[in-house]
């Protein structure tokens, strides 16, 4: 995670938010200024929860933000603090990416067994929910399809179902679990996939997204409809 100079700013801003005590209190917007503030604290708020902190001491934090209001000079300077936070959440990201890889492991190899599970060649598992009876897509196709995207704690992180409209995409131009997958299915079918993190974001999942590096990550697909890609027309010499 990368600590901007707006993100610190947000820190100090939300001062307020910690001097209250820990009971739920009435928050009155009367003006501007308490619209602006509150907003502040809300999207630091926000990257807190969304860092996934192991630990945090709210007290260490609402006396830095006091210090920074008084102009008092702080036990760490700023540009050493960002310095710390930019190697802390280094440190983090891997040992989250190293316990995801363990977990993806443990799970993958148990859920190998489960009836109705089969796996391919390249660790992508499926289970068969409903066998279609139409055409299969290449990888040169573009399909229609519904898909609800989850994390393995069951963290719904994309769903087409929950937009009320299908998908339509390039079989091709998706993570390679997705392209394999749809490959696999006839239109009609409906299938529950089980996604390697090598064969899905890996280590870059798409920034802002609930998925976690080195992640499995299961979607229940249906295809609904082949688009093949028009030909060229070969002109006759």
């Amino acid at each position: 995670m990368k600590f901007s100079k707006i993100i610190i700013a947000m820190f100090v801003a939300t001062v307020v938010l910690f001097s209250c005590n820990s009971k739920k209190s009435s928050v009155k917007l009367r003006n501007e200024t308490d619209s602006l503030s509150y907003c502040f604290g809300v999207l630091v708020g926000q990257n807190l929860k969304d860092a996934d902190l192991p630990s945090f001491n709210t007290e260490l934090f609402k006396q830095a933000v006091v210090e920074a209001i008084a102009k008092q000079d702080p036990k760490i300077k700023p540009e050493n603090a960002q310095m710390f936070l930019q190697t802390y959440f280094q440190k983090l990201q891997a040992t989250n990416s190293e316990k995801n890889i363990k977990e993806g492991q443990e799970f993958l190899k148990t859920n190998k067994d489960k009836k109705g599970v089969v796996t391919t060649a390249s660790g992508l598992q499926y289970e068969v929910e409903k066998e279609g009876t139409g055409a299969q897509p290449t990888k040169d196709d573009m399909v229609s399809i519904h898909y609800t995207g989850k994390l393995l704690d069951g963290t719904v992180f994309d769903s087409s179902y929950d937009r009320g409209q299908p998908q339509t995409l390039a079989v091709g131009a998706v993570i390679p679990g997705f392209t394999e997958a749809l490959q696999l299915m006839k239109i009609g079918s409906k299938y529950k996939v089980y996604i390697p993190s090598e064969l899905g974001y890996g280590a870059n999942p798409p920034r802002g997204s609930k998925i976690k590096p080195n992640s499995v990550i299961i979607f229940e697909m249906e295809l609904l409809s082949i688009e093949a890609p028009k030909k060229e027309e070969v002109k006759k010499k």
